[in-house]
């Protein structure tokens, strides 16, 4: 199937919907030359029957048809049905995958419809994402921010000769690389995740003709995780991905699980890929300018007026809401606090925290402004949970009531007021609640792993291999931290991990934290433990003594976000309230004690968002 607009020539094989041809500013083809026709542009899918093993494939139609046609726009489907009747392990899922072309528009669009018809069996869904490799000979330099753009290494510099795999299966240190300025640098497609919140703009800028290709998500309503769920972007290849559902920095919670029987219906995108081009070679990243200026616009027509499927909804069958955030918290201030630059959201899911791990349905997010005003436009009619959380504030909202949206009203939900878990005036606080450890203190990297696109960067974490310089700075003891002495973005790790040992195994770590006490209330103190991401870990804590009369708190096995292989500073938000008794603390100097007690594991480890003790508001 060829598309044509004058400006964008589309080849689409049929009936399964690779997309094997982009000819575009004078390139023949972006995609990928030496790739096979379904390995160029295409849909994919992780997923495994209950308690099966983890099954991948690429997603294809068995029908084509044309949806719409007219003088403005074309759109074309390549649908697969999926029969319940016929008994197998094929996947159980009905896939309609769309490309809409515009006249006059320097890109096209992409959606799938996903659906699970009556009488499916169980699956789980792990991931799903659109793919597009391009040519390893033309696009070598990479964009994702203003600050993160650099020149990728080739796909031959990851193999054996030219590239050594380090203990991170992803993570390749370019020994003899073609391009000889990148020698000595680590590559590894984890460090140019983003979070939803952040992203919505990446590609890639190719040379000869000069051509940028890049990806935009004029929304993320439709991608799982809520706005902090962290997602690939491009990787070398050169590769530039569109990812709608994942579990990565969250791990096996967000796995959409649905039974037998289970009906479901779900519009991935349209994302839009908006290709530009300059015969300035001067000019080339100005090609970067012009694609944010495209997102914008891209984002002030979402929802799109041409997309011809009734399961996606146009502005007139949508809502809205709107209302006023605040604060409440008589220990920082008797008036009710405006929560400025809070998050709000919809979402499906009915638990305090629960949007991070909602993977089926559909989430709407906006920030507040100074004052906590907000209005979440543009919402699916539906009934929600109304979210939220709040930067300098520990926990996650939930309004008691469900929110109800109906197709082009506003619901008023006024004003809003949320009270942060506290029973007590602070003792002494660690960190700030910001749901990360951006905090605390992040080492330089080792000059021998170095990625120097992160170099004096503010996201210095994303280097390689940063849980062995824990061992660097505390070599023979843990790490001490005296309160009202020390300071977090000095002297707290940025994760709790294992110290390597003089014969190379990996040992339990122990953190102290030592502080003093002019007197003691009788009755129960309270830590507040905020947990920015947690992977394997058996955390214990105890207070003045390691016994089993002074253990206030024991988790093991705790989390699976892998944050700290994958060179991230956050992963799956936890927050625990942990009682200590008065009992157990004295009058003068005191210590607790944070023990990481598995052993063995390199990349094991908690990342810590924020401590609170509170003493009691009175005796008991």
């Amino acid at each position: 199937v060829i598309l044509d607009n004058g400006l964008v020539r589309l080849t689409i094989s049929k009936p399964q919907g690779y997309l094997i041809g982009i000819q575009y500013g004078g390139m023949d083809n972006l995609l990928d030359l030496k790739s096979s026709e379904s390995s160029r542009g295409y849909w994919d899918i992780n997923w495994n029957l209950p308690q099966g093993q983890d099954r991948y494939q690429l997603l294809n139609g068995s029908e084509y048809s044309v949806i719409n046609m007219s003088n403005d726009s074309v759109e074309v489907s390549f649908r697969s049905s999926y029969d319940p009747s016929i008994q197998s392990t094929k996947l159980p899922l009905s896939v309609d995958i769309r490309y809409i072309l515009r006249s006059g528009v320097s890109g096209f669009h992409c959606y799938s419809i996903y659906g699970r018809p009556p009488g499916c069996r169980a699956f789980d869904l792990a991931q799903t994402r659109l793919a597009f490799k391009l040519r390893r000979d033309k696009f070598h330099y990479m964009a994702i921010t203003d600050e993160k753009q650099r020149i990728m290494p080739l796909p031959e510099d990851l193999l054996p000769g030219r590239g050594k795999q380090l203990i991170v299966p992803e993570s390749v240190l370019l020994v003899n690389p073609i391009n000889p300025d990148l020698k000595g640098e680590v590559d590894d497609k984890y460090q140019y995740s983003m979070d939803n919140k952040d992203g919505g703009l990446h590609g890639w800028i190719g040379s000869g003709p000069i051509i940028g290709f890049w990806i935009i998500f004029p929304s993320h309503e439709f991608r799982n995780g809520g706005p902090t769920k962290q997602n690939l972007t491009v990787h070398t290849g050169p590769t530039c991905l569109a990812m709608f559902h994942g579990t990565h920095y969250i791990g096996n919670e967000i796995l959409a699980h649905f039974q037998e029987g289970e009906t479901w219906r779900k519009v991935f995108g349209p994302i839009f890929v908006y290709l530009n081009s300059t015969s300035d070679a001067s000019k080339a990243y100005n090609l970067w300018i012009d694609a944010k200026k495209q997102r914008l616009l891209q984002e002030a027509a979402w929802p799109y007026d041409f997309v011809s499927s009734p399961y996606y909804l146009t502005a007139n069958e949508r809502g809205s809401a709107t209302g006023r955030f605040f604060v409440q918290d008589k220990f920082v201030s008797s008036s009710l606090i405006p929560a400025k630059y809070a998050y709000i959201g919809l979402s499906s899911a009915r638990t305090e925290g629960g949007w991070q791990t909602e993977s089926k349905d559909y989430q709407f997010w906006v920030q507040t402004d100074s004052k906590g005003n907000f209005t979440v436009k543009n919402v699916v009619p539906g009934v929600y949970g109304l979210h939220g959380w709040v930067p300098g504030f520990i926990g996650d909202y939930l309004d008691k009531a469900l929110v109800n949206i109906s197709a082009g009203s506003q619901t008023e939900l006024g004003n809003l007021t949320y009270v942060p878990l506290r029973n007590g005036p602070t003792v002494w606080e660690i960190g700030f609640p910001d749901r990360t450890a951006l905090g605390c203190y992040v080492p330089d990297v080792n000059p021998m792993y170095v990625n120097k696109l992160f170099l004096n960067s503010p996201e210095k974490y994303r280097q390689y291999g940063l849980w062995d310089r824990y061992t660097d700075i505390h070599p023979e003891s843990d790490q001490v931290f005296t309160v009202g002495v020390n300071d977090p973005k000095k002297d707290w790790f940025f994760a709790h991990v294992d110290r390597m040992g003089p014969d190379n195994k990996y040992l339990p770590t122990t953190w102290t934290i030592k502080f003093h006490l002019d007197s003691i209330i009788k009755g129960t103190y309270n830590l507040r433990l905020a947990i920015a991401s947690a992977t394997r870990s058996d955390l214990e804590i105890f207070v003045n003594y390691i016994d089993q009369g002074h253990l206030v708190y024991q988790e093991m096995n705790l989390g699976m976000d892998n944050t700290v292989c994958r060179h991230g500073i956050h992963g799956l938000y936890q927050l625990f309230s942990i009682h200590v008794s008065s009992l157990l603390l004295i009058k003068g100097d005191n210590s607790m004690f944070l023990v990481q007690s598995r052993s063995g594991d390199p990349v094991c480890g908690v990342l810590y968002d924020y401590l609170r003790l509170e003493a009691p508001t009175s005796s008991s």
